[in-house]
């Protein structure tokens, strides 16, 4: 298969895990009509896109108590902010004090200063 990019040919070291039923890469268009059957299939209303996967599951997480790390990194968020910004209001009320996000900040700056001087401040 041609790189996009480059025209060149790309070798991929694994097989593909999700391919149409040819084996080739799945593409955008390939994935939405799937996507489509699918929704429809659960019942689900349009306006239920595959990203709304996404935030389900987050919110999932979210409002069951998992740390806002932990969410980042399973979002493969650039920062905790983004994660923070997005879904702190999911958090349940009894473990959401003043200041979470801020505090949240401070912890994973503090974390990260401990690793980049070389030691784990926990």
């Amino acid at each position: 298969m041609p790189d996009i990019t480059t025209g060149e040919r790309v070798v991929r070291p694994v097989s593909l895990l999700f391919t149409s039923v040819r084996g080739k890469l799945i593409n955008d268009r390939c994935w939405a009509e799937l996507w489509a059957g699918w929704r429809e299939a659960a019942g689900w209303p349009k306006e239920g896109t595959f990203h709304s996967l996404r935030h389900f599951f987050a919110t999932a997480l979210m409002s069951n108590g998992f740390e806002p790390q932990d969410v980042q990194k399973a979002l493969r968020h650039a920062n905790l902010r983004i994660t923070l910004e997005t879904y702190v209001h999911w958090l349940p009320k009894k473990d959401r004090p003043r200041g979470v996000v801020g505090q949240l900040l401070r912890q994973a700056a503090a974390k990260q200063l401990g690793t980049l001087e070389g030691h784990d401040p926990r």
